[in-house]
């Protein structure tokens, strides 16, 4: 018996140290997939893809969708990404870029007040985008005559936004009155989000605009079956994309305890898949990545924060699937096109920049 004691003994030292070695090597590769802000392959794929958007600017300083649409929007949104590097209008290595953006949007705001063109079967996209983005730009804006002509825009902007919304409380494609009073969740996200970003600016947004809009969400879009929010007020059941943008938009109105962010957190959680790529993939994790960054505490009972396990996973995706020449690097992924997916890419890379107002927490 004390032989068999000493012979297991034996076996065990190395077995154990063989477990320990595993651990360390574990813990080591954990570190190794480990990405922060000071990443050299995330600040290359950043620096590369910035230089791409601002290489295809067009000469009027927008940029389009495929089929040369939808170039409100997309000008907004490649902005958005722009000044997340820190550049200004008036400083920084795209100010050049960002002050041509702002100039092809304040050309495209109409005596309405929408941004844009109504022969845009989508406009409201484009609207509440350009708010989004001027609404930043305004923050850092050190020209007086042109933080005039912001101010100006926005409070126009935020008029035609009240008129547009529907009884409801949402927003469709087009206006309440263009669009037969049609609401639907992801218009109505862009709305709420470009409006706060007004109100942060200074912009006086009216209360009960953004209360409708919250009831719209929370009450009328809310799905208490299955914790989701649904397509439209009038039905068209639960979206995993609409929902985590929902939550986003919840935030960004200041409604942090409404009771159905846990409802919904819990939903998102269960249907948003990193691994899948539907056609809403990246409209799906440019919210949700916002949502993640803006909980960033540590997680009852877990060592790691909600954001930097979300960023481990999503982080790495992005950087693999960027085409990269050395030079320009973009992402070709989506149907809408290039500059769609290229600049919310961006965005959600540049969170931890922690620049932008609307994406801080």
């Amino acid at each position: 018996m004390p032989a068999l004691k000493l012979c297991v003994s034996r076996c065990l030292v190395p077995l154990l140290a063989a477990v320990a070695w595993f651990m360390v090597l574990g813990s080591q590769l954990d570190q190794a997939w480990a990405i922060d802000k000071d990443d050299p392959k995330l600040k290359k794929v950043i620096s590369h893809g910035l230089d791409w958007i601002a290489t295809n600017q067009s000469r009027q300083g927008g940029w389009t969708a495929q089929d040369s649409r939808y170039p409100t929007a997309m000008t907004a949104l490649a902005g958005m990404a722009l000044i997340s590097e820190g550049s200004t209008s008036t400083q920084g290595k795209y100010k050049d870029n960002i002050k041509r953006a702002v100039n092809f949007l304040v050309q495209r705001s109409r005596a309405n007040g929408l941004i844009g063109s109504q022969e845009d079967d989508r406009y409201t996209y484009g609207h509440g985008y350009s708010m989004l983005f001027l609404s930043q730009v305004l923050g850092e804006e050190e020209d007086e005559d042109r933080r005039a002509e912001l101010i100006k825009v926005l409070n126009k902007a935020v008029e035609f936004c009240g008129r547009a919304q529907t009884r409801d409380g949402g927003w469709g494609y087009v206006s309440a009155r263009d669009g037969n009073d049609f609401d639907e969740g992801s218009t109505t996200i862009t709305q709420v989000q470009g409006l706060r970003g007004c109100r942060n600016a200074g912009i006086a947004v009216p209360k009960e605009v953004i209360d409708k809009a919250i009831i719209y969400i929370t009450k009328k879009c809310f799905n208490p079956q299955d914790g989701g929010v649904q397509y439209s007020s009038k039905g068209g059941g639960s979206r995993p994309a609409i929902s985590a943008a929902a939550i986003a938009c919840l935030f960004n109105a200041g409604d942090y305890d409404s009771n159905v962010v846990p409802k919904l957190m819990s939903y998102c959680e269960k249907n948003l898949d990193l691994a899948r790529n539907d056609g809403h993939w990246h409209y799906a994790h440019y919210y949700y990545s916002q949502v993640m960054y803006r909980e960033g505490g540590t997680e009852e009972g877990k060592s790691k924060q909600t954001w930097e396990k979300y960023r481990d996973k999503i982080y790495p995706r992005l950087i693999s699937e960027a085409t990269d020449d050395g030079k320009l690097a973009y992402w070709n992924q989506g149907y809408i096109g290039t500059i769609y997916t290229t600049a919310v890419n961006l965005t959600i890379l540049q969170l931890d920049n922690g620049i932008l107002p609307i994406y801080q927490r």
